[in-house]
């Protein structure tokens, strides 16, 4: 039979890379979207695969749907990257399309429910310390003072670093960014020397994690609730470890119309609307 469509897997993430790898297995014709050329060389380089590399504005959408002839879509973005997947929701319901959002499993919650006192900067103690609660964004973490005198790390991507650029002044601030250019140029323009920056990709090892933060001497690490796959899980450990308290910004509040952290149960929905379009393996 002709492949008469495929299915759109919103990519750019390890989970996604995985899901790849099982639609491929299974011989489901799919197209994953990236934004940069450096993240082609997660995926298998196979008939079925095709790989596109960009942004899509929401009026783009649609159009890139009849194109590729998309059949149902599979939103395996980052957690926080919820303006791409507003945009997917938007346009699966109007083209009347599946939409699946396929979402990391979040790591418990801290058992703390109030905010944790912090030591003095130089008074960090190497005790192990409670995670403190998750702050819902940026700007609560930043009303919250608790940044004020410390050596900060922040984990939470370039795109939220000009939010601290007020800080430069109040806090020492580090940042772990992607190695990118517009992540560097970015991190430059909120004030971050090249001193305070280190360019990586996660998740780092914890022995690498703990390294960083001695040799930095931090005093206080930011951090996204981006779980185990986004090293959130190191990150606790090596806080513990270390007695440094972890701040965790919450994942962006989304209602998606179907959501599974289940690849199973993905791969079991691309089967089904596969089946159900007519749509076969090359």
């Amino acid at each position: 039979m002709q492949n008469t469509g495929c299915i759109w897997l919103i990519g750019g993430t390890g989970d996604s890379a995985m899901l790849s790898t099982l639609l491929d297995a299974v011989a489901i014709p799919y197209l994953v979207s990236v934004t940069t050329e450096a993240a082609i060389a997660l995926y298998p380089q196979t008939p079925r695969a095709q790989i596109w590399v960009g942004r899509l504005t929401p009026l783009q959408i649609p159009s890139f749907l009849q194109a590729h002839q998309i059949t149902a879509i599979v939103d395996a973005s980052h957690p926080f990257a919820v303006e791409i997947s507003r945009h997917a929701i938007a346009a699966a319901h109007q083209a009347a399309i599946p939409y699946l959002r396929y979402e990391r499993a979040a790591l418990a919650p801290s058992p703390s429910s109030e905010p944790t006192p912090l030591a003095q900067p130089d008074r960090v103690s190497t005790a192990a310390m409670p995670l403190l609660p998750e702050f819902r964004d940026v700007a609560a973490l930043l009303a919250s003072g608790i940044l004020n005198g410390h050596r900060v790390l922040l984990t939470l991507g370039y795109r939220f670093l000009a939010q601290f650029a007020p800080w430069q002044s109040k806090a020492t601030l580090f940042a772990r960014i992607l190695p990118s250019p517009v992540a560097l140029e970015a991190a430059i323009a909120a004030g971050f020397t090249p001193d305070r920056l280190i360019a990586f990709r996660p998740p780092l090892s914890v022995h690498l994690e703990q390294a960083l933060w001695q040799h930095w001497q931090i005093s206080l690490v930011v951090t996204k609730a981006s779980g185990r796959s986004g090293g959130e899980d190191i990150k606790r450990q090596v806080a513990q470890t270390l007695g440094i308290p972890l701040a965790t910004i919450a994942r962006p509040a989304l209602t998606y119309p179907q959501q599974t952290s289940d690849m199973a149960h993905a791969i079991a929905f691309c089967q089904a609307q596969c089946q159900s379009s007519g749509v076969s393996s090359p």
